[in-house]
Formats: structure tokens, C-alpha cells, sequence
């Protein structure tokens, strides 16, 4: 089954504890296991543009939507047996530390 991790870093931590090391030994361990489908980093929160309809009409407004404590800074999807192997492999991410958080999310099967 796949599921989206998504990538939440915390606003209130200036100085992660990860490295580029590190993620890039959960990339490796991610493509190791085979269980890697895709995934980016996202470009900074400043490059976000947000669309919306109302009533026909279209806003477009520079930055995120939402206001919120966390920062979405990527996403990686897996396809992995199921729910408890995608949350481990989350709980391994650099991201889950120094007040990031990993959202898992089935990836829906219309076919």
C-alpha cells in the first residue's frame, strides 16, 4: 500500500539537530529497502502562492493559505505492506525530530 509521509518542520526550532547527512541516510535507507516511489523537498514558505475560487472569481495571494505552527517542507511516498511499517519508517525520519512532525497518509486506490 502507499502512503504520503509528509514533512512538517516546527517554526519555534532554529537550530535543528539533523543534518544533511541525515536525511540523506534515510533517503539511502528508504531506496535500500525498495520501499522509496517518490518525493521532494519543497522550495522556501516566501515562494508559496495560493489560488482560490469563490463564485467564479479567482485570488491569487502571495504565501501559504493557512496560518499555522509547522511549515510543510516535503513529502516522500512509500509503498510498504501497511500503516504500522509506514509509521516506522516516519519515526525514522530526521524530520520527526526537533519538533518536526511526519503526517502519514494513505494514498487512495480508485481503480
Amino acid at each position: 500500500m502507499k502512503y504520503m509521509l509528509l514533512i512538517y518542520a516546527g517554526t519555534g526550532v532554529t537550530e535543528p539537530e539533523c543534518t544533511v547527512e541525515d536525511w540523506q541516510a534515510w533517503d539511502k535507507a528508504l531506496h535500500d529497502a525498495g520501499v522509496k516511489v517518490s518525493g521532494e523537498s519543497l522550495a522556501d514558505l516566501v515562494t508559496a502562492t495560493t489560488v482560490q475560487v469563490k463564485a467564479g472569481e479567482r485570488t491569487v495571494t502571495d504565501g501559504p493559505f493557512a496560518e499555522t505552527r509547522e511549515l510543510l517542507g516535503g513529502f516522500v511516498v512509500i509503498d510498504v505492506p501497511d500503516l504500522d511499517v509506514a509509521l516506522d519508517w516516519a519515526a525514522r525520519s530526521p524530520g520527526s525530530r526537533d519538533g518536526g512532525a511526519i503526517e502519514v497518509r494513505p494514498i487512495a486506490d480508485f481503480g
